[in-house]
């Protein structure tokens, strides 16, 4: 199942690229970040409240909460980039650069989360670097 959440998160972050980039036409890039990053936060509310998720929030350890904050900030960080560089840029060529997200996840894994690297993996973030380099050139 998770690879069908996976992949509609892809097509979801495909089509955010598109409508972001007409939305974006002559409006600041920050108030556009500002203005999606509203919409998001409702729709994660409602979803809290839709499936009774809302239960769980006094069970929140100091850890988790610390390390969520963080994600919080990191993904503002990231959308606020993503926004300016949408609004200077073409989408063709900013949307690769930020899949290599990726590749940069992956090294991130391998050394705080000790995760391992395979030669697959390592075959997978060498083709999107190069992939990335041949569609930004």
């Amino acid at each position: 199942m998770w690879m069908v959440f996976a992949v509609l998160s892809a097509l979801f972050a495909a089509v955010t690229s598109i409508l972001a980039k007409v939305g974006i036409d002559g409006v600041d890039s920050n108030l556009a970040t500002a203005i999606r990053t509203v919409v998001v936060v409702l729709l994660a509310w409602g979803m809290v409240f839709l499936t009774g998720a809302q239960d769980g929030i006094p069970a929140i350890g100091r850890k988790s909460w610390i390390f969520l904050i963080l994600s919080g900030l990191a993904t503002g960080a990231s959308w606020i980039c993503y926004y300016r560089a949408l609004q200077l840029g073409e989408v063709s060529k900013v949307a690769p650069i930020d899949k290599l997200s990726t590749v940069i996840t992956l090294i991130l894994a391998f050394v705080f989360l000790h995760e391992r690297f395979t030669p697959k993996s390592l075959l997978g973030c060498a083709l999107i670097g190069a992939g990335t380099l041949l569609m930004v050139l």
